[in-house]
């Protein structure tokens, strides 16, 4: 079965992949890049996505997104955008699913607290510890730790490092040292995911009473969009005029997205994906839409990010997320068995790291009582 049939010269074709770290039988009726998905969406690490902050801790509403519905959307959205460019659909989707198996419990505070306490252990990055998830903490194999995922997919969740974490990850890590780029469809995943989480954070906004129409109204991306239903729509009112608005925006965005990367893949000809990797990014927005991505981003920041209510979430976030790791540090002797390294600072901080980046907000908030609260022995 010819998996790669239709695919333009410059994607990532399965049956040319740089291959797993653990050489397996073909997967059969299966591309190499369907096996990593596949794999990807069985594993521990994916199912407690559904229980991980997108914006709003989990308890806060059932209908916001956790990191596990915004995972399906970015893998929707991309796969929208690989077929309309000839990428490799099902790379963008494994790389989709798994871009975030690595982030911490509370969102990007639960990551930036880690960090801070990592600070004399080797940090802590969340796209690292994606890739760690895949290539070492999953157990579900007996010939090997992690996943065996493919190189394209690997080097899709790593989106981003520091020179001295590439420096320790051979092949994989050496782009950022020679400042090349990855796959299309890793450059197309990343985009996927920006376009995912301006749109959906409108809706959990406004859901939430956060942020108000009016405040949207501002921003001229949401605005022009909102007219366009209102014209289209006498009277529309409610969520479906909202609904119909964020439709409009995401297929502005992709159309914009696939306009501008078909013209700059057209000039740039390239003939393979090494060519890809060796040239400038050719997945892009317009400098117009990337101006008006922008500014939507930095309001989302000032009027929802940094709101006082979501300020209150991080305040306390921090604390039971650096209160858990200083307690684990002090007396290891609370973590479970699997978390214990003797004798072994660096290797011990490390796995402390491992346990909390792997807990849901929940379980996060119940480890924390279960060794703080006097009401819990």
């Amino acid at each position: 079965m010819d998996f790669d049939a239709g695919l333009a010269p410059y994607a990532a074709h399965s049956s040319q992949s740089r291959g797993r770290k653990h050489a397996e039988p073909a997967p059969g009726s299966r591309s190499e890049y369907q096996r990593d998905r596949d794999r990807i969406i069985h594993s521990t690490a994916f199912r407690r996505l559904e229980y991980k902050t997108q914006v709003f801790l989990n308890h806060e509403g059932d209908l916001f997104r956790t990191r596990l519905t915004h995972s399906i959307e970015v893998a929707q959205i991309g796969r929208t955008l690989a077929r309309s460019l000839r990428l490799n659909e099902d790379l963008v989707e494994a790389t989709a699913l798994a871009h975030d198996l690595g982030h911490t419990p509370f969102g990007h505070v639960g990551q930036d607290v880690l960090n801070e306490c990592m600070a004399d252990y080797g940090g802590f990055e969340h796209n690292l510890q994606s890739l760690r998830v895949v290539d070492h903490l999953e157990e579900h194999y007996g010939a090997f730790d992690g996943l065996n995922l493919t190189f394209e997919t690997r080097e899709g969740i790593l989106k981003h490092c520091s020179l001295n974490n590439a420096r320790q990850l051979g092949e994989l890590g050496q782009r950022f040292i020679d400042r090349t780029q990855p796959s299309l469809e890793a450059q197309l995943t990343n985009l996927a995911d920006e376009i995912a989480y301006n749109n959906h954070d409108i809706d959990d906004g406004l859901r939430s009473g956060l942020l108000t129409m009016a405040q949207m109204e501002e921003v001229e991306l949401f605005a022009r969009h909102r007219h366009a239903v209102e014209q289209a729509y006498p009277g529309l009112a409610g969520r479906r005029a909202l609904y119909e608005t964020i439709r409009l925006m995401i297929t502005a965005m992709t159309a914009d997205l696939v306009e501008t990367s078909s013209a700059l893949l057209l000039e740039a000809a390239p003939k393979s994906i090494d060519e890809v990797r060796a040239g400038p990014p050719l997945i892009r927005f317009s400098s117009e839409m990337r101006a008006e991505t922008t500014a939507l981003k930095r309001f989302l920041y000032a009027n929802l990010y940094r709101h006082f209510q979501v300020n209150r979430m991080r305040v306390k976030a921090s604390r039971i997320v650096r209160e858990l790791f200083e307690a684990f540090l002090n007396d290891p002797v609370l973590l479970p068995n699997d978390y214990q390294v003797a004798d072994d600072p660096m290797k011990q901080a490390r796995k402390i790291a491992d346990y909390i980046a792997g807990m849901t907000d929940r379980y996060a908030i119940r480890e924390h009582r279960r060794i703080f609260s006097l009401d819990h022995f």
